[in-house]
């Protein structure tokens, strides 16, 4: 049976959000430090370690992945676009970022595996097939390919 590899690198970024239609506290607009573990592999046909022994250097996660993070999500305010104060914060450019669903931690780990993962890496040899992204210290989501 072949080796599987895998290289993970996380990085951190603050920015708002409330879930909509929560009954709960978190309708309330309110930040995390978000802390994104971003999981990386090359593809199942080539599970080949390259001549230095790596799947890939640990900079194509972060020029890709994390630099995007820091672009269009930190100190940024994640609203769904179904959310009422979204139009009223974008009319005033608060820095404001609509998404197509609400900004929950499961939702965010999907978007990075599903749609910036397939876009950031497009011209690597690995894919984003995991991401973590943890709310606080105690509380964390992950979707996986």
């Amino acid at each position: 049976m072949a080796t599987r590899y895998q290289i993970t690198r996380w990085h951190e970024i603050d920015c708002g959000h409330r879930v909509y239609g929560h009954q709960g506290k978190c309708s309330r607009l309110h930040g995390h430090r978000y802390r994104f573990e971003m999981t990386c592999e090359l593809p199942a046909r080539n599970q080949v370690l390259d001549d230095l022994g790596m799947v890939a250097d640990f900079s194509v996660i972060k020029d890709g992945l994390c630099a995007w993070l820091d672009q269009a999500w930190d100190h940024r305010l994640l609203l769904w676009e179904r959310d009422p104060l979204a139009k009223l914060l974008l009319e005033h450019d608060h820095g404001v970022v609509l998404l197509a669903c609400n900004p929950t931690a499961e939702n965010l780990a999907g978007r990075m595996v599903q749609t910036i993962g397939p876009m950031m890496l497009k011209h690597t040899d690995v894919s984003l097939v995991a991401c973590t992204v943890h709310e606080t210290g105690k509380c964390s989501a992950t979707a996986f390919l």
